[in-house]
């Protein structure tokens, strides 16, 4: 709204009454009560102040606006003059402009006489070097060949500049002028050649830089800096090519790039040279092969680190150059390597020293390296599908070289068991056979490889090893039935036959503690997949072959008991028979050859034998070999079990001492038998039979039917009320007895013999 507006004034007479009716209200809002009019000058005062107060903001902040236009007003003055005097400027320049340009065309002439004089002046600062030419050429060739490298290097300078000044200048006058121009690149012809000569020269020191560093760094020194010579006159004449397009021949030399090439090449040869041997000559070709590279790099890493960093410019980067350089050499190698056709032991150790060995404090992580070289920043030198790959094929010539060292172990194990000779014993005088030990060295030993290239292979080595552990055991457990079996169609052969039965079940044993071994070695986590649940088949397969074993050695004892076994309960017996006596000195014979079995296996042995003595004895009883006729061969029957008894038992005792078994519990059944036979009140019998029974439940008909018949004095009726008596009875099972009348048959022909 501007002033001279009509509607400024009624904007100002709106804002008055606003004014007004705002002070209305804040004056009725102090004086709302009777005493507040006591108050009236107080307030009037106050708003006085306030009034002056804002009167004052306000007269301040229109001076401040008031003078920044005043000031504003000032600089657009003054820019208006400076506008008026540059117009002026710009007229009197322009004047001057158009006539100069009439003077600047009439010295057309002195510029071309310029030119020549340039031309000239050129010719003759050369002219010395254009007739010195050849004899500069053979001065710097043989400064070439006396290794003189950097005034060969020097002279060849002069001879280009001077060259390359020629050419120039004739491009100048007639860049189209292609006779001149080849006149003068004929006549320094032999420039080129001596360029080239000295690269050659050069390239060889580099080739065989990291010996030159240490015998003689100033030749290398040299010839870095004639290499950067070049890169700088590169440099030059590409900026000069920008302005003037003319680009001498053979330029840009680009020696520092060819530098690195070579370097690289170097390198390349370096590695590939270092494989002296092949899998023909040596088995260990790739072991030996990737020493002498793991050698040759970190010593060469470390003279470059140390030496010939102090050789190169800082923007050269040398140490890292190479570093780069060995690495991508090192990965071609290794996948060539790798492409190869190798066999187990040959992957393993390229993987180890890939994954473990060239990032290890043996190589790239060595503290003379460091902190140039952070391996965490090295690129893997085999992709992890070649990796894969190399595993898969490992792991499947390890399956076929595991089950190929089982089979043969096993079948150099099964020689040892014919032998004449008895077989070695452990510290502790158990037999056993060199078996366990083969087998589970190999194990060890493709553990202990697998864990050189990582963790996760150790553990399907670990699952490949018990897998096939599994199967090997189930051929061992055939392997031990055809032994047995051999044995059986010819007893005199093999003549130590007990002997590498006990082994055999030793073996067992051995085997079952290695496994476990193994596994707490090799295995951090027993419920990994696979592995754990490997542990109870073997257990069982190990368990039944020892079972099949001691049940073979007990089968050896009873076929030489079993004539002995014979003569019980019968006449010759009861008239004085020493068949017991036999039986006791025949089995602990063969305990004395079986204290060689470790201690699990033998308490189960000796407590089989112990029933079956029993067992054996018990069927004596009820095969009726004998009817007594009398109440004394009865008691003296009865007696003579009761003896025989306790001899068995004390056997037994003796046998099983250290075990902590109770070897009385079979024994007290023939003493049981011997109280039914003994009895001589007939009508008490119904009463002894029935205890019998109660405490031997598997007891059946026709076992008390062969006892009653072995007294001799049971009549008929009385055999059938006992028996049918019994059978009317319910007897109540002890849920620990162990059954041993349920394998002793009686032959049907003596229950009904016994009927009748």
């Amino acid at each position: 709204v501007r002033f001279g507006d009509p509607t400024c004034f009624l904007t100002m007479k709106e804002t008055d009454r606003e004014a007004v009716a705002t002070a209305v209200q804040r004056v009725a809002g102090m004086l709302q009560r009777p005493d507040q009019l006591d108050k009236v000058e107080q307030y009037r005062r106050r708003e006085a102040r306030k009034k002056a107060s804002v009167e004052a903001r306000l007269k301040a902040a229109i001076q401040s606006q008031l003078d920044g236009v005043r000031t504003g007003l000032s600089q657009l003055h003054n820019a208006l003059n400076d506008v008026k005097d540059i117009q002026r400027s710009l007229a009197d320049v322009s004047k001057d402009w158009r006539q100069g340009i009439n003077t600047i065309e009439s010295l057309k002439d002195v510029k071309d006489a310029v030119v020549r004089h340039s031309q000239l002046a050129a010719a003759v600062e050369n002219l010395k070097n254009i007739f010195s030419v050849p004899e500069i050429v053979r001065e710097t060739q043989d400064l070439i060949e006396q290794g003189a490298l950097l005034q060969a290097h020097r002279k060849l300078m002069d001879l280009e500049c001077s060259r390359d000044g020629l050419m120039y200048e004739q491009y100048r006058m007639d860049s189209g002028n292609t006779r001149d121009m080849s006149l003068i690149h004929s006549y320094f012809g032999s420039t080129q050649g001596l360029s080239d000569e000295l690269a050659k020269q050069l390239w060889m020191v580099l080739q065989r830089s990291l010996v030159t560093v240490r015998r003689d760094p100033t030749l290398l020194v040299s010839v870095v800096r004639i290499i950067e010579r070049e890169e700088k006159i590169d440099r030059r004449i590409l900026d000069r090519k920008k302005q003037t397009s003319f680009v001498p021949p053979g330029r840009p030399k680009n020696w520092k790039e060819n530098m690195f090439k070579i370097l690289d090449k170097t390198v390349i040869t370096r590695i590939e040279g270092t494989q002296a041997d092949t899998r023909e000559s040596d088995k260990m070709w790739l072991v030996r092969h990737l020493e002498i590279i793991r050698k040759y790099v970190l010593d060469d890493l470390i003279v470059a680190k140390n030496l010939m960093v102090q050789c190169f410019p800082p923007h050269y980067e040398i140490f890292r150059n190479l570093l780069s350089m060995y690495h991508q050499a090192l990965t071609i190698r290794m996948q060539e390597l790798a492409s190869e056709d190798l066999e187990a032991n040959e992957i393993v150790s390229l993987l180890t020293w890939v994954l473990n060995t060239y990032t290890s404090t043996e190589m790239m992580g060595n503290v003379e390296l460091a902190p140039e070289v952070d391996v965490s920043t090295l690129e893997p030198l085999l992709s992890p599908n070649v990796v894969s790959e190399l595993l898969d094929t490992y792991m499947s010539t390890l399956t076929s070289n595991i089950i190929a060292w089982l089979r043969k172990a096993l079948e150099t194990d099964k020689k040892d068991w014919i032998k004449e000779t008895e077989p070695e014993a452990d510290q502790d005088g158990y037999y056993q056979t060199t078996l366990p030990a083969i087998v589970f060295q190999m194990f060890e030993q493709n553990l202990q490889v697998a864990a050189q290239i990582s963790e996760d292979l150790k553990t399907k080595v670990l699952v490949l090893c018990l897998q096939q552990m599994n199967s090997f055991l189930s051929r061992y457990k055939e392997e031990a039935q055809l032994y047995k079996e051999e044995h059986l169609r010819n007893r005199q052969h093999p003549h130590c036959y007990v002997q590498y039965m006990i082994a055999i079940i030793n073996n067992c044993q051995t085997f079952k503690e290695s496994i476990v071994s193994l596994k707490r070695k090799y295995l951090k986590n027993e419920v990994e997949e696979g592995v754990s649940l490997s542990q109870p088949s073997m257990d069982g397969i190990l368990d039944a072959i020892a079972k099949e074993g001691c049940s073979s050695l007990l089968e050896e004892v009873f076929l030489d008991l079993e004539q002995h076994l014979s003569e019980l309960m019968t006449r010759k017996w009861l008239l004085g028979s020493n068949a017991v006596d036999i039986i006791c000195v025949t089995v602990e014979d063969y305990f004395n050859d079986f204290a060689k079995i470790k201690k699990p296996y033998k308490k189960r042995m000796t407590a089989e034998a112990h029933r079956r003595v029993v067992v054996e004895y018990l069927r004596a009883v009820m095969q009726k070999r004998i009817s007594f006729r009398s109440p004394e061969e009865r008691k003296e029957g009865a007696e003579r079990m009761v003896r025989e008894a306790e001899q068995l038992r004390f056997l037994f005792r003796k046998l099983a001492s250290g075990f902590g078994e109770d070897a009385d519990g079979y024994c007290d059944t023939i003493i049981a038998v011997a109280e039914v036979i003994k009895l001589t009140d007939p009508s008490l019998l119904y009463l002894e039979v029935s205890t019998l029974v109660s405490k031997y439940p598997d007891i059946r008909d026709d076992h008390i039917g062969a006892l009653l018949a072995l007294r001799g004095d049971a009549s008929r009726d009385m055999k059938q009320t006992i028996i049918e008596t019994l059978e009317q009875g319910s007897t109540q099972v002890n849920p620990n007895y162990v059954p041993i009348f349920r394998e002793i048959i009686v032959p049907s022909l003596n229950v009904a013999k016994l009927l009748k």
